[in-house]
């Protein structure tokens, strides 16, 4: 076995983790499934508090083919974890509460959400060949940052409310999870630094559970109180079980919904794509390409979408695992992979996180969703936005003015060939960014001149 190695920060770097022994092996894979871990399973869980039964087993499992999968696509050479994206939260949420599907069965509301992630990412289908054919520097100019940033920006903004609802259910609570990430992610060191949303979540379910023995309690929805954390439904959930899959369903209004988020999920792909060239010293947009790695997501996330589980994305958490480890060996990430298949079928683990008390949730949401419209703002501000241009500022703008009224609204419903079809607040605001940017004049954005601006619409980096 040959060990290629390269010097990283006065280190070696390791690409074939065979040379370290199947036990470090083994151990490394872990290590990439606790940075995963966290952010992956807040996705259902927060789904679920939109009142859509978005499954936690499914989603492991999805994200465990789904890395299999684009490692495949990508030729086996991108050391890349597929987790849930948080890029369409604010989708999920908006389906959720559409009027046009007042009274409809939850099931039935994610499936049409889900119908509107695999469209999503046969999208990332058709920017892969765009990419081949055109080159990406004349594609990302119909895609820059005064564009994309503020559209990840609206996706944090529409989801605040949801985060001070939950946190308000147990105040105390909430602030105790939002403490124990802000102190991990401002003074906590290697692996602590990486994974700050899996040690804000554990950490304050465990002053839960503590508080439960102590005999705290909190009213349910029906003003009976209950037990801080109620284990119920852990004691009575099987150990080994299948996944819960529900098939994608189409509609027109759900697909207008979350399709155009795929703008905001591409740029983040991208970012992160960057990350791990720089981090790793590969070029992997040239090789294996970007038109490779975009198939490879769109694939896992279409997958994902048409049997259940939430769309995926690179995860910026791994990328930081790698930088730590200095494991460069894809083989340690698929381990990973594998991993996230073998919990997918615990039944009692899937109850046990949805244990997890709604304050906890909404304490974790309230740094999360902050942080992703932080992460619109950084997108702007690394990739030098010149908001003295009027251009620019119109395209801010109407762009802010239509995703946030319009959402407040309910979205815009109109009738097509008699059928009502709803365009929510995001899909309007992403249709305005796109026109005026291409018919305004003096667009003088140019993909791959910075790494730090290709990076910066990364919503993993913590």
């Amino acid at each position: 076995m040959n060990e290629k190695k390269k010097p990283i920060l006065g280190q070696e770097a390791v690409t074939d983790a065979r040379t370290l022994g199947t036990p470090r092996m083994l151990i490394l894979g872990l290590q990439h499934l606790f940075a995963m871990f966290g952010a992956t399973v807040l996705v259902p869980i927060l789904v679920q508090g939109y009142g859509l039964p978005l499954s936690i087993q499914t989603t492991l499992l999805m994200a465990g083919l789904g890395t299999l999968l684009f490692h495949v696509c990508t030729k086996f050479k991108v050391p890349a974890f597929l987790g849930s994206s948080f890029a369409y939260l604010g989708g999920f949420s908006t389906v959720a509460s559409m009027p046009a599907y007042d009274g409809l069965d939850p099931e039935l509301k994610l499936a049409y959400a889900l119908g509107g992630i695999v469209i999503a990412g046969l999208l990332y289908l058709v920017l892969a060949l765009l990419f081949k054919v055109l080159g990406a520097k004349t594609v990302m100019r119909y895609f820059p940052p005064i564009v994309t940033g503020p559209m990840i920006i609206m996706i944090g903004l529409n989801l605040s409310g949801s985060a001070i609802k939950n946190a308000a259910t147990c105040w105390w609570l909430a602030l105790v999870a939002m403490a124990i990430i802000v102190v991990a992610n401002i003074w906590g060191k290697g692996m602590v630094k990486i994974i700050p949303i899996l040690l804000g979540v554990v950490g304050s379910y465990i002053v839960a559970v503590i508080a439960t023995l102590c005999g705290a309690q909190l009213p349910d929805a029906n003003g009976v109180m209950q037990p801080l954390v109620n284990f119920a439904s852990v004691g009575e959930a099987h150990l080994i079980g299948l996944q819960k899959f529900i098939l994608a369903k189409f509609d027109v209004s759900a697909v207008l919904v979350m399709a155009p988020i795929a703008i905001a999920a591409m740029m983040e792909h991208i970012g992160d794509v960057s990350a791990i060239s720089s981090t790793t010293g590969n070029n992997f947009i040239a090789d294996p390409g970007l038109h490779r790695t975009l198939t490879g997501d769109g694939l896992a996330t279409a997958f994902a979408g048409m049997f259940g589980g939430p769309a995926n994305t690179t995860y910026g958490e791994n990328t930081g695992v790698l930088a730590l480890s200095k494991v460069y060996d894809p083989r340690v990430i698929r381990l990973a992979a594998v991993y996230a298949i073998i919990l997918s079928f615990s039944p009692k683990f899937d109850a046990l996180v949805n244990s997890i008390p709604s304050a906890i949730v909404g304490g974790v949401s309230f740094i999360l969703y902050g942080m992703i419209s932080a992460v619109g703002v950084r997108n702007i501000v690394e990739n030098q936005v010149d908001l003295t241009k009027s251009r620019n500022l119109i395209i801010a703008a109407v762009m802010f003015v239509s995703g946030l009224g319009f959402s407040s609204v309910g979205g815009v419903t109109f009738t097509v060939g008699g059928a009502a079809v709803t365009l929510s607040g995001l899909a309007i605001a992403a249709l305005c960014g796109v026109i005026l940017n291409a018919i305004l004049p003096g667009n003088d954005y140019e993909f791959g001149i910075s790494v730090e601006g290709d990076k910066s619409a990364d919503l993993g980096s913590y």
